[in-house]
């Protein structure tokens, strides 16, 4: 049972109706949204998500619901499409919303306006129904009694006429989508039910406390409100408890276009039991920064919920599947993406796995020695006979053969050990390098015990700062330019192409051609070369040492593959690749080793796969999702400089003017 929204719109109806009666029956509501209170019939609060066919019956709704409830309702704003009078959203709000205006003060009329913030957001959507898509029911001042005798209703010809008419006829409301929190608010969904429930400790629904499901609900409202190519999906047991939710914001929509060849898959909330069961999905940008590409909760690590977030997130990036996928070491999650990703290579996390060797084999004797072997063999081998050979030695040596953990990760060891991994390409999210790790994208601001209210306000917090971190490095990429610290022609020749970040790490490669001393053949057959690049390093104890590396190379392709395969994991060639290139009179890089998601303007340049060319003529929610991730790319641009922003702004007035011309010529 799932509830969707955002580019999804899928409604569920429920059948409910609303009935207003005359006045000589007192107003009573007949209908399945009464519950007993004490004896008492009590009329069930407006909920996000509930649906009425026309404007005329969402006012009547709340203007019942104000009666019951003791107070008056006014309507604060109303949008009408531009040329026509046909309105497609209103506020409507308690009428001690807001308060005087400066020149009404003075006024000997008593002050009855309390800035009340109880209000409903309402629109009308694709299905030409009007949703409530926010809820305000607090007020901060006393209500009065039901005014039975106050209650007025809107009718298409009249505005509004009085219902309250001792020869008023019934007037029937139709609610079709009565989905909302249970007034226990542990996660329950309501539809009207007289039962109510206790949260517990069950496996299939969302741990939530006391204000989480309101606090998810809310969240989520109000983002679709400022985020119009917002997605989320919730999903429910057959209880109607909040078992999963997933949810992406625009930009990282986008991004999944842009980065979402390579992806991580972060779980650690989740499987070290934090307060929220939190998975984030983590890519890098161009310029090696993680970036966000969405956030899921779930009721627990198995197979079946993982499976549930991943195909939510495949649909949400039209079915297009990321080309590697990264994880911690989980069976669960290995069940789930071989379901849903079957297509694409699922990798664990290096860095992930050397930081459980102190939990795992801390207990160990002689465990200084068994981490440091463990370290090199992992790290130093660079062919499988020298890691299988290595990894012999240290459980012969230890004796720790028969460690279970050291068992299972050996058994793994082709989707883990680098020496494995060499056709694997990374983009830098996991290297062969110790010092480069994989950290959580929410680290500094979740803890154990974050409770979910504060996420959800921490959340928009750390996007905001990732996304300042972005456009600052983009304009710095493009605004300055790389101190040269080299003749070599590679340098000169990336410097122009690469954002800072990147072409920063190349340039390291560059300046370590120098480190590396010899450069010979070592086979040739026709225009196959393998050569051996000798290499000066500082060993242990800053001891001088040499590692020899092989490099492949074919002269008629220009093809240069290094064994220590510094591309498929980093994205740029490695200083021995760059050696035998010069070696062989090679003066620039060839393209095929210049990637576009390193480039200073690939936002510019990058093509979506799945932008026009899949759109569906008759699908208005995919044309709103295009033409979102079209304008962000403007925006992104037109922030760069004062003279971007005004062009943009411009741009967009005319394409405007454009469109309302089209509207106006169909009118005529």
């Amino acid at each position: 049972m799932e509830e969707e929204s955002g580019n999804i719109g899928l409604v569920r109806d429920v059948d409910v109706s609303i009935t207003l009666e005359s006045e000589s029956d007192r107003g009573e509501l007949v209908t399945q949204n009464i519950e007993e209170t004490d004896g008492r019939k009590e009329f069930v609060a407006p909920a996000v998500g509930m649906e009425f066919e026309s404007y005329d019956d969402a006012y009547n709704y709340y203007n019942c619901y104000a009666k019951e409830v003791g107070f008056r309702v006014r309507v604060k704003n109303s949008w009408f499409k531009r040329n026509s009078k046909e309105k497609y959203g209103a506020v409507l709000c308690c009428s001690s919303q807001g308060f005087k205006r400066i020149k009404d003060v003075n006024r000997l009329r008593k002050e009855t306006r309390t800035g009340c913030p109880a209000m409903v957001r309402m629109r009308l959507v694709d299905s030409r129904r009007w949703r409530i898509l926010e809820v305000t029911l607090e007020h901060n001042h006393l209500l009065g009694q039901k005014m039975y005798k106050t209650i007025k209703t809107v009718e298409a010809d009249t505005k509004r006429k009085s219902l309250v008419s001792s020869n008023a006829e019934g007037h029937t409301i139709k609610l079709y989508k009565a989905v909302f929190i249970d007034s226990s608010d542990t996660g329950y969904l309501n539809t009207g039910s007289k039962e109510t429930h206790s949260f517990s400790n069950h496996p299939n629904q969302l741990h939530l406390k006391k204000g989480d499901a309101q606090a998810i609900y809310n969240y989520l409202c109000r983002m679709q409100l400022t985020n119009p190519n917002f997605f989320y999906l919730m999903d429910f047991n057959d209880e109607g408890c909040i078992k999963h939710v997933f949810w992406i914001d625009a930009r990282s929509r986008a991004a999944c276009g842009y980065f979402g060849d390579v992806i991580f898959l972060d779980n650690c909330y989740l499987a070290n039991k934090y307060e929220i069961p939190l998975v984030v999905f983590v890519g890098a940008n161009h310029h090696g920064q993680t970036v966000l590409l969405g956030c899921g909760l779930l009721a627990g690590e198995t197979t079946e919920s993982y499976t549930w977030l991943l195909k939510t997130w495949l649909k949400c990036m039209s079915g297009h599947s990321p080309q590697t996928i990264i994880t911690d070491r989980s069976q669960t999650l290995r069940n789930a993406i071989t379901e849903v990703f079957p297509r694409s290579l699922h990798r664990y996390g290096i860095s992930l796995i050397m930081r459980k060797v102190p939990e795992n084999l801390g207990g160990l004797r002689n465990y200084d020695a068994i981490r440091k072997t463990f370290t090199k063999a992992v790290y130093e081998t660079l062919k499988v006979g020298e890691f299988e050979a290595a990894w012999g030695l240290m459980v012969q040596q230890f004796g720790i053969s028969n460690h279970e953990w050291l068992r299972s990760l050996y058994e793994d060891r082709a989707r883990w050990a680098p020496v494995y991994l060499k056709d694997t390409f990374f983009a830098g999210m996991s290297t062969a390098q110790p010092a480069d790790i994989l950290h959580p994208f929410f680290e500094k601001y979740v803890h154990k015990q974050t409770p979910l209210k504060e996420f959800l306000d921490k959340y928009e917090l750390a996007l905001h700062k990732k996304h300042k971190e972005e456009t600052l490095s983009d304009i710095e990429s493009r605004n300055s330019s790389s101190l040269l610290k080299t003749r070599c022609s590679f340098e000169q020749q990336l410097s122009k192409i690469y954002t800072k970040e990147i072409f920063l790490k190349f340039q390291l490669e560059v300046e370590e051609m120098y480190s590396c001393f010899s450069t010979t053949q070592l086979h040739v057959d026709g225009p196959y070369i393998i050569f051996l690049v000798k290499e000066r390093f500082l060993g242990e104890g800053n001891r001088r040492e040499i590692r020899d590396y092989e490099v492949y190379y074919n002269r008629g392709s220009a093809e240069v593959r290094c064994i220590c395969s510094c591309f498929n994991f980093n994205g740029y060639l490695c200083r021995h690749a760059l050696c035998v290139l010069n070696f062989n009179g090679v003066e620039e890089i060839p393209v095929k080793y210049i990637l576009s998601r390193w480039k200073k303007d690939y936002k510019r340049l990058c093509v979506l796969d799945h932008a026009n060319s899949n759109i569906d003529i008759n699908d208005r929610i995919q044309w709103s999702g295009q033409l979102y991730r079209s304008a962000l790319r403007v925006v992104e641009e037109g922030v760069i400089s004062l003279d971007h922003y005004s062009s943009a702004s411009q741009a967009f007035e005319e394409s405007l003017n454009r469109v309302h011309n089209v509207e106006e010529k169909h009118e005529t």
